[in-house]
C-alpha cells in the first residue's frame, strides 16, 4: 500500500483486493492516457484519473507485442499550479522501476532539490528521439503530505518585508556568483551564515525557533525527495475525494521563496489553515517539467 494515498483522500483503503479494484478502474476508464515507445521496443503506458481537482493516482506499466498490459506500479499525485522555476532540471532514472527522479539546483532553496517526475511519458518521448536536453523548460512542483501542522505567523511590517526581500535577492547573487568561484561572494556568504548562526545561538535562550525562522526547507529522512517544510500560506482550497468523500486541503505555500502546492488529508492536520499562517510538515515533492511548444 503506497504511504501517501491518504494524502489524496484514501485513508481508509486498507485491503489489497480494494487497491486491485481500484487500479483496475482507472486503467478502463482513466481520465488521461499517454503511451510511447522506449529503447527496448516496449510501449510504455500511463493512466491517470481524477479524484478530486488535479489530484489523482497514476497507474503504470507497458504493453507487450500481443498488446497485453502489463501494471508496473502506481502513486497518487498533486498536479502543481503556476511555475516554482525557471531553472534547467536533470532526470535520472530509477533502478528498480520505468519512473524516474528530477534534480533541479535553484539557488532559492540553497541545497539541491529531488523530487519525482510526474510527466514520465514526454520525458521519455525526449530521450528516445534524442533531442534531449531540451532547452527552455520550466518546472512546476507540488507536494503530498500525511501529517502537518498549522503555526501562527512571524510578525512584520511593510518596511521589514521590504528588507527581507531586499536580503533575500542579495543572497541569491551571492549564492550565484559564489556557484561561478568568486571566491568574493564565498567568503561573504561564510561571514554571513557566521552572524546568522551567533544570532540565532544567543536568541534561542530566550525566544521560540519559529519566532526567528520564518521559512524552512530541507532534506528529511533516507528518501531523497521527502522534506521537512516550514512555509507561508498563500491560498487554500478545499477539495472533496469524488470515491471516498474524504476532504483535502491544497495549499498554495512560499517557501524559501520557492512556490508549490501541497495537498493533505484534513484528518492528517493539526490546526485551522489560513493565509497568512505557516504550514509546518513533511512532503514527498513531486515536479512536472514543463517543456516548451
Amino acid at each position: 500500500m503506497h504511504k501517501y494515498m491518504r494524502a489524496i483522500g484514501f485513508s481508509e483503503l486498507s485491503d489489497r483486493r480494494e487497491e486491485q479494484r481500484l487500479i483496475t478502474d482507472i486503467i478502463m476508464n482513466a481520465t488521461h492516457r499517454a503511451y510511447t515507445s522506449n529503447s527496448e521496443d516496449t510501449i510504455l503506458a500511463e493512466f491517470c484519473e481524477d479524484f478530486a481537482q488535479n489530484i489523482g493516482i497514476a497507474v503504470c506499466g507497458e504493453f507487450d507485442a500481443e498488446d497485453k498490459f502489463t501494471y508496473d506500479y502506481f502513486y497518487p499525485y498533486l498536479r502543481g499550479t503556476g511555475v516554482s522555476s525557471y531553472d534547467d532540471v536533470s532526470v535520472e532514472r530509477h533502478a528498480d522501476k520505468e519512473s524516474y527522479a528530477g534534480v533541479c539546483d535553484d539557488i532559492k532553496v540553497g541545497v539541491s532539490l529531488i523530487f519525482y517526475l510526474q510527466n514520465i511519458i514526454p520525458y521519455v518521448k525526449a530521450q528516445t528521439t534524442n533531442i534531449l536536453p531540451v532547452t527552455g523548460t520550466t518546472l512546476t512542483l507540488s507536494g503530498l503530505s500525511i501529517s502537518g501542522n498549522i503555526i501562527l505567523p512571524v510578525s512584520k511590517d511593510e518596511n521589514e518585508i521590504r528588507r527581507i526581500q531586499k536580503e533575500s535577492t542579495s543572497r541569491n547573487q551571492l549564492i550565484a556568483a559564489a556557484r561561478q568561484g568568486d571566491e568574493e561572494a564565498i567568503e561573504s556568504l561564510t561571514l554571513e551564515d557566521m552572524d546568522i548562526y551567533s544570532t540565532i545561538s544567543r536568541k534561542i535562550l530566550t525566544e521560540s525557533v519559529f519566532s526567528l525562522v520564518d521559512t524552512y526547507f530541507m532534506p528529511y529522512g533516507v528518501e531523497c525527495d521527502q522534506y521537512s517544510i516550514l512555509g507561508e500560506i498563500q491560498d487554500i482550497d478545499l477539495r472533496v475525494n469524488k470515491i471516498s468523500g474524504e476532504e483535502i486541503y491544497v495549499m498554495n505555500l512560499n517557501c524559501n521563496d520557492l512556490e508549490f502546492d501541497v495537498c493533505i488529508n484534513k484528518k492528517d492536520l493539526y490546526g485551522e489553515p489560513q493565509i497568512g499562517r505557516r504550514f509546518k510538515g513533511v512532503i514527498w515533492m513531486q515536479g512536472y517539467i514543463n517543456y516548451p511548444a
